[in-house]
């Protein structure tokens, strides 16, 4: 992975995690609780799905 791809993913991690008033630190994160983690991993392919629905060819 590219890093301006891993960047890209941090900062889209960030606004998720955000939008959930999950507070997330720079670096390690492992004093989330595991439904913090899943809520925001959750989020993210919600929003991934959503945006190729409505960006593939022929909608």
């Amino acid at each position: 992975m590219s890093r301006k791809s891993k960047s890209s993913l941090e900062h889209f991690k960030t606004e998720v995690a955000n939008s959930l008033n999950v507070n997330l630190k720079q670096g390690y994160n492992g004093d989330l609780t595991a439904r913090e983690a899943g809520s925001i991993g959750g989020e993210m392919v919600k929003r991934m799905i959503a945006y190729a629905e409505n960006n593939m060819p022929g909608k």
